[in-house]
Formats: structure tokens, sequence, C-alpha cells
């Protein structure tokens, strides 16, 4: 079974189409009119193994602000939505991720609760025309949307694109193992017998 999910998405502020499946290969055809931001996504789908296509139009001559916030809204939809009911999946994902100097933690947990647990500081206001303040607005989107615990800390680093460079993988690598089936889940892995 194909877990996918297309998801659109069209406010006075952005206009969004999502393509999206969990069992992927990391093939991706991004265009949010960001370049650092096609950037992470691209490194996202890559390392996660997912398949995205994404077509933002958004209000990018007031910011970008709208257009990566609701970026996070629709992938998080996209994620919970291919997801379905979550039956044997192991639910827990995590990974450590090192990238030269940085040093970056995701936890995640697909328990159908939101929450941001969001630990990082960026010495540069932007990366390209990115704004990187942005960074934390798009995980609290996608984990709000998704309905995921998501905790990112970033344990070293000073170089501001190496640091949200491996949230986004981090946080790719996380998702890949706790969406990942296991044989000896019956079900959803809870007592409660279901991951609302």
């Amino acid at each position: 079974m194909q877990r996918n999910a297309s998801i659109a998405r069209m406010t006075k502020e952005t206009d969004i189409r999502m393509d999206f499946s969990i069992d992927g290969s990391g093939s991706a055809k991004i265009d949010t009119g960001i370049g650092f931001f096609d950037h992470m996504l691209n490194s996202f789908a890559r390392h996660g193994f997912f398949d995205m296509t994404l077509q933002v139009k958004g209000d990018l001559h007031v910011d970008g602000h709208h257009t990566v916030e609701d970026t996070g809204i629709v992938l998080g939809q996209a994620i919970k939505e291919a997801l379905g009911d979550k039956a044997g999946i192991k639910r827990y994902g995590s990974f450590l991720l090192p990238m030269d100097e940085t040093l970056v933690l995701c936890a995640i947990d697909l328990s159908g609760r939101p929450y941001l647990n969001f630990e990082a500081s960026f010495l540069a206001q932007q990366v390209g025309s990115f704004d990187t303040e942005l960074v934390r607005e798009f995980f609290y989107a996608v984990s709000y949307s998704a309905g995921m615990n998501l905790h990112l800390k970033q344990m070293d680093g000073r170089n501001s694109h190496h640091i949200i460079e491996a949230m986004f993988k981090a946080f790719a690598k996380a998702l890949d193992e706790a969406s990942t089936a296991d044989s000896r889940i019956m079900g959803a892995l809870s007592t409660k017998g279901t991951i609302a």
C-alpha cells in the first residue's frame, strides 16, 4: 500500500500544491521562490527517501514568512494524510546529525499530539534571501499540522547555513525512522489502541 498525499492550499497570501510520498526514493521537484528554502526541502526529501513535488506562489514582495509557514502547514497535512491510521509504524524516531562544526539532534513522536521544542541560535539573520527566524516557524507549522511531538536541538555549531541544513536533514532521518513499518507491531503502537 502506497502512503501518498496530495494537498492544495490557497489563501490570499499563498497558493500551494504538494504531492508527497512517504515510501519514495528521495526524488523532489520544488519551487517555493526562495532558493535556500528549496535547497532545504530538497535535502529533506533526499535524506528521508521521500518523494515530493511542490509548487508555491507566495507574497514574496512582502517577505518570506507566509510562504515558509504555509509550506510547513501543507507538509504537515501531507505527512498526516500519508501516514493514515499509523498502524504498524515505529512511531518514534531520532537522529543525531553532524555537519562540519555543527551537531543537531532531532527526535519525533508521531503521537497525534502537536508540540515543538526548538533550541537553536543563528548568528546570521539571513541565508541567501531566507530569514533564519523562519526556521522555527516552519517546524512549528509542520509539528502542529501533522500532530507530531518534535524536538530539534542545536548541540553545537556557528555557521547558520550548516545549522539549518543539519536540522532539515536530521528531521528527515528521524521522520523516516518513525514512519517505518515494523512487522512486530500489530495495529497502532499505543496502549490506547489508537494514535489519534
